[in-house]
């Protein structure tokens, strides 16, 4: 999701809601304590130069369980951000305290926002002897690779193997 969807998504909606991977809810009392400009200028392991560049949104929450985020002032927080940060249109990440800090993509669906695992990955995978495309394992049974019919030599208990 990128910064202009959430824009959008806000517009939608009377209220803010993240959901997590597990199901369950940010609890609604939560801020979003920081929105910035994540750049991150690095070589992959295939010896490339790499730039990436992202939104990210730290979401946090404490006691104060009467406290609510509503769509309109989030928008006026994304607005304030990107003009004084000169945020572009990128892709949004959310950080948001579990166990440790997690990282998360966003998604917009039925009213509401998810928070989606994200992974690594190798980027230079030709360069590591990795196939860059998996080839979908054919399943073959057993039976139709032929061979000696039962008694013969691949039979079990016959000892050749």
């Amino acid at each position: 999701m990128k910064l202009s969807d959430i824009k959008n998504a806000l517009a939608q909606v009377e209220t803010v809601e993240f959901i997590l991977p597990n199901g369950s809810k940010v609890p609604a009392h939560f801020h979003v304590t920081e929105v910035g400009k994540v750049e991150k200028h690095f070589i992959d392991c295939g010896g490339t130069t790499r730039k990436e560049a992202r939104i990210n949104f730290q979401l946090w929450e404490d006691v104060d369980y009467d406290h609510r985020l509503a769509p309109q002032k989030l928008i006026n927080i994304i607005e304030l951000s990107a003009s004084t940060l000169g945020l572009t249109d990128e892709e949004i990440e959310v950080e948001y305290q579990g166990e440790t800090i997690g990282k998360y993509d966003l998604e917009f669906k039925d009213g509401s926002f998810y928070l989606l695992n994200t992974k690594t990955d190798c980027l230079a995978k030709d360069k590591c002897g990795i196939p860059v495309a998996k080839e979908e394992k054919k399943k073959v049974s057993l039976a139709s690779l032929g061979g000696k019919a039962e008694g013969g030599c691949c039979s079990p208990y016959t000892g050749c193997c």
